[in-house]
């Protein structure tokens, strides 16, 4: 008997009869004698409605309503879930984020989570029940209801298997597993059976949208064993995301190739070249929950440089509005462009392989593919392009690594 959490995507829960799929899937695994803890997402398509049902009310939502409102769609799933389970003859029960006692702090739509309380899931384990908790959401220490981000469905799995100490968390979606790239852009893309925490965390930081890059942080750091399923297939291994590297001696040295299509440079040309100007210029944003990615600082001529950075398309002109009204910054001649991508590899084999960085940009530069900006890790190489050229610079790569399917 193990104690397993499983994780379905608003794609595995989208309809009636999907819900029903999943349902006699649960039963399956309950059958042979496991203790089973859902978390779902909402039906497909059902938190974009409610978003956009806010919006048609006021152009600002305000952050707590917000998330009121959103929540409410994992909460029909689980009723309908459980509903679907109990037409099987299984005991079921849902919980609310709020009712398991999930405990976040305060940052409505973007919170993180502190605390699981598991006793009514760990007695309603010990009676033979199924328990079905709403992904997405959780309470702060005031009750208000609160949501951990798009895609925190994931988190809310990884976190209840690390607070349960579960044998393994199961992330059930609309692929079989990780792939090298994404399969619609790169045709020949590989099912990867392991991949790393590490490599894992790089891929979905860079784009890759199988998992959430919180969920994949949090299983590393409470060492959940996690493995990426379809729910669309009956059988098949997916993939396991683990700790160890594969000892596989033919194990490429690229593992994956990971695009962010959702860019925007930001220049701020001609500020003092002074100690603490990217402080003074960034912090602001930063306090605004705008993440920063790649940052470019010029060197300096006559006392004033050039500074590049990049955020998402959807925060340009936030971030632009923090820098007009920054008191800090005297000079305030900015320049935008919103056309940008970002096209990463990603392996733990780099580190250890020498000229990995000087393929990459003679692949790309062989195909006429400009790179504005560079960041690096031990594990990846991150280039600044332009998005018409992205999914050609993903193909050239996926090639010139190896990665193609044999």
């Amino acid at each position: 008997m193990a104690l397993i959490v499983q994780k379905y995507g608003g794609t595995s829960v989208r309809s009636a009869d999907r819900l029903k799929k999943v349902a006699e899937r649960i039963a399956k695994f309950q059958a042979r004698g496991d203790q089973i803890v859902v978390a779902v997402s909402a039906m497909s398509g059902e938190t974009n409605r409610l978003i956009t049902l806010a919006h048609e009310i006021t152009s600002e939502p305000h952050p707590r309503e917000l998330d009121v409102v959103v929540s409410t769609g994992e909460q029909v799933t689980i009723g309908l879930l459980c509903m679907a389970l109990h037409e099987l003859g299984i005991k079921a029960k849902s919980y609310t984020g709020g009712q398991v006692r999930i405990l976040t702090d305060s940052a409505h739509t973007k919170a993180r989570i502190l605390d699981i309380n598991n006793e009514s899931i760990q007695k309603d384990l010990d009676e033979g029940t199924v328990v079905v908790v709403a992904g997405f959401q959780g309470v702060d220490e005031h009750g208000n209801i609160t949501t951990l981000g798009r895609g925190g469905s994931d988190t809310t799995g990884v976190a209840l298997a690390a607070a349960l100490g579960a044998d393994e968390c199961q992330i059930y979606t609309d692929v079989d597993g990780v792939y090298t790239t994404d399969p619609r852009v790169v045709p020949k893309a590989r099912k990867l059976d392991t991949i790393t925490f590490e490599e894992m965390i790089e891929l979905a930081s860079q784009g890759s949208k199988v998992l959430q890059i919180r969920a994949v942080e949090f299983a590393g750091k409470y060492k959940v064993k996690l493995r990426v399923l379809s729910s669309f297939e009956e059988e098949g291994e997916g993939t396991l995301i683990t700790v160890e590297e594969d000892s596989n001696m033919e194990k490429p040295v690229i593992t994956g190739i990971a695009f962010s299509r959702d860019q925007a440079k930001i220049t701020v040309v001609g500020v003092p070249d002074v100690p603490g100007i990217a402080y003074k210029l960034l912090g602001p944003i930063a306090a605004a929950n705008i993440d920063v990615d790649m940052i470019v600082q010029n060197v300096g001529h006559h006392g004033a440089t050039d500074f590049s950075f990049t955020v998402a398309r959807s925060d340009l002109q936030r971030a632009v509005k923090l820098i007009e009204e920054n008191e800090e910054i005297d000079q305030r001649v900015i320049e935008t462009d919103d056309t940008m991508a970002k096209l990463s590899i990603v392996g733990v084999g780099m580190h250890s392989h020498p000229g990995v960085a000087s393929k990459m940009f003679q692949t790309l530069a062989a195909e006429n593919i400009n790179i504005q900006m560079i960041s690096t890790s031990e594990i990846k190489i991150a280039v600044v392009i332009e998005e018409k050229y992205l999914e050609l610079g993903a193909r050239v790569l996926h090639k010139a690594f190896d990665l193609d399917q044999t």
